[in-house]
């Protein structure tokens, strides 16, 4: 990966994480019971899967070259095979679900880092 490839999914990280803090924190009503439930549930009134889908939607990454691009940033993180259903995916169906996996649990631990510090100092 190039190193203007490597900033541009920083920029990405950065903008998705600020984007889904903002929205949990503002759903929770703080950032410390945003922090809670993005730790216990976040598939709930977080809606990461939902969040994720807008997010790869908005910035032209929910298709085949934009899934390998997330996939190829995030390329030495590990995957459970477990996550894949039983059913025959296309190629394109499994590289989009692995790399809105892999994306969405990068931007969980940036989520829960980024809420830590708005608790931490009350921002």
């Amino acid at each position: 990966m190039n190193d203007y490839e490597k900033q541009y999914f920083n920029t990405l990280l950065q903008i998705a994480t600020e984007r889904l803090v903002e929205r949990a924190v503002q759903r929770s009503e703080g950032a410390e019971k945003a922090l809670r439930l993005l730790r216990t549930d976040p598939y709930g009134n977080v809606w990461l899967d939902k969040f994720i889908d807008a997010f790869f939607e908005e910035f032209l990454l929910d298709n085949t070259a934009g899934s390998c691009f997330i996939l190829q940033a995030l390329s030495k993180r590990r995957y459970n095979l477990e996550l894949l259903p039983q059913q025959a995916l296309t190629v394109e169906e499994i590289i989009k679900k692995m790399a809105k996996e892999v994306f969405g649990e990068l931007l969980k631990q940036k989520a829960e880092e980024l809420l830590e510090q708005h608790v931490a100092f009350g921002g």
